[in-house]
């Protein structure tokens, strides 16, 4: 066995270690011949990654661009916008990112800073870290979206929709679906017209979102069209302007049809003539007579298109004389158990002395001495195809489709909730009275169906209270009548800057 003395192995402890070339000091030998502390004086890590850079804000959507053609919306001193900035550092791949942060500065200095810890690995294993401020200069630029928007070129796809009726209550329920679910955030424009509306994107995927909601919530079909706007020889590429015609049915809840005998055929046997009752992504009607109810998709309803007979504008008052409820043996084994099958007598409110027999699903709603919207087949006079191939024993004497609430204007003083609308441009000004007749019924039918109103936001109105007599308040004679009414649990508040509460 060996031994070793220790001045030999002091020796050749000297013989592994050198003097550093810069201090002095005793090291490890190594490529660079110099101590960790020189080497940091010497070596710097964060060349080949820029100290200063650019970022460019567009001022009008308040966006960040995001190279090549991409703008973000970010916030200052966000997640989204530090990503953006790193993704700006070229050299940043070639070292290892420790910690990344903003440094606090003034807003309006359109100067952004961003505080960078990073590690690199250098000669014989030494890793090095080092701490450097980066930072952006912010620079103005329009966005495209906003140049085709100052030059009055801004859309690429609109969406038509369109109603052939003489109301516009199923565009207000439409409305109030959109805002519910916040499908027009990214719509540029909404321009009212006389027959529907039509709503402008910048983007077609925004525009086929729309559609797709549309066919989502109410019966309807669409059909696309595209226009070439300019085309460029040498890269091959087109600009196109889409159009989507949206067409929705024109049946409306209330509404009196005659249903084409195939129809009633194929939806197991219904009488034609029935009331719609409901109306989403597809058409529910009920047979009076037997409390019969069927659904039609809009498919089965574009194969063999037809119109209403009468609308809720068209319908006649009559006073109910007698009411009856009639046994469930004449209640169809399909029928609605939500309404309950009576026979009526009832009379024209300007021919009390004619008296009229007709059975109802309304036997639920109404009393003796109420009084009753409703058609009076007898003195109508129709010009309607499938109507006129009905036998005289399938045509009933009345259809009442709903009970009547006293008058509209008191009805109107007693609501203390309101609606949000859309911010819309009106190119075709409508009749006087006739947008807040709309308003007025659609509200009304909110009222009076519960299920009606569920998927739409009621607000309260602000400020609400009982106004005095003299400035048009309710008196006793007005709050002794009933009126269907929607209770404070079902609203909202609706609050804005001016509001007293939202100031507290």
């Amino acid at each position: 066995m060996e031994y070793i003395s220790p001045s030999l192995s002091r020796e050749e402890d000297s013989m592994q270690r050198i003097l550093c070339c810069q201090c002095g000091t005793m090291i490890e030998p190594n490529p660079a011949n110099m101590c960790v502390a020189c080497l940091r004086t010497q070596v710097d890590i964060t060349e080949g990654i820029p100290k200063q850079s650019t970022i460019y804000f567009c001022r009008s959507c308040e966006r960040y661009l995001q190279p090549p053609s991409g703008w973000v919306s970010c916030s200052l001193e966000s997640r989204e916008l530090l990503a953006l900035c790193l993704k700006k550092l070229k050299g940043l791949g070639k070292v290892h990112l420790v910690d990344a942060g903003f440094i606090w500065t003034e807003p309006h200095s359109k100067r952004l800073k961003i505080k960078l810890t990073i590690q690199k690995e250098m000669l014989a294993g030494t890793l090095l870290q080092q701490v450097f401020v980066v930072e952006f200069i912010v620079h103005h630029q329009m966005c495209e979206d906003c140049q085709r928007r100052e030059a009055k070129d801004y859309w690429k796809a609109v969406v038509q929709v369109r109603q052939k009726t003489t109301h516009k209550k199923t565009f207000l329920y439409l409305e109030q679906l959109i805002l519910k679910h916040n499908i027009h955030s990214n719509v540029l424009r909404i321009k009212e017209i006389k027959g529907g509306l039509d709503f402008y994107y910048a983007q077609k995927q925004d525009a086929r979102k729309m559609v797709e909601f549309i066919m989502s919530v109410v019966p309807s079909k669409y059909k696309t069209s595209q226009e070439l706007i300019s085309h460029d020889v040498h890269s091959n590429t087109y600009n196109y302007k889409f159009t989507f015609s949206v067409e929705i049915v024109p049946v409306c809840r209330d509404n009196v049809v005659c249903l084409p005998r195939k129809v009633a055929n194929s939806l197991g046997n219904i009488s034609p003539v029935v009331i719609c009752s409901k109306v989403n992504s597809s058409l529910q009607v009920i047979d009076p007579t037997n409390l019969q109810v069927a659904e039609m998709s809009s498919d089965i309803y574009w194969r063999t298109p037809f119109t209403s007979l009468f609308d809720h504008r068209q319908l006649t008052q009559f006073l109910v004389l007698q009411i009856e409820v009639l046994p469930g043996q004449f209640v169809s084994r399909s029928g609605s158990r939500k309404h309950v099958l009576s026979e009526a007598w009832v009379a024209p409110l300007e021919e009390l002395d004619r008296q009229m027999y007709c059975r109802t699903h309304l036997g639920h709603f109404i009393n003796t001495g109420d009084v009753v919207l409703g058609v009076d087949f007898t003195r109508a006079n129709l010009n309607n195809e499938h109507f006129d191939k009905l036998k005289t024993t399938e045509i009933p004497d009345v259809v009442l489709v709903k009970k009547a609430y006293g008058d509209r204007l008191r009805r109107h003083r007693k609501r203390k909730w309101e609606l949000q609308s859309l911010p819309k441009e009106t190119e075709d000004k409508m009749e006087e009275g006739e947008e807040e007749r709309d308003l007025l019924d659609f509200m009304e039918d909110l009222e009076e169906d519960k299920t009606y109103r569920q998927d739409i936001n009621i607000y309260m109105k602000p400020n609400d209270g009982v106004v005095p007599v003299e400035n048009g308040g309710l008196t006793g004679e007005e709050e002794e009548e009933s009126y269907p009414q929607i209770g404070v649990e079902e609203m909202l508040q609706n609050l804005t800057i001016s509001d007293p509460m939202s100031e507290q």
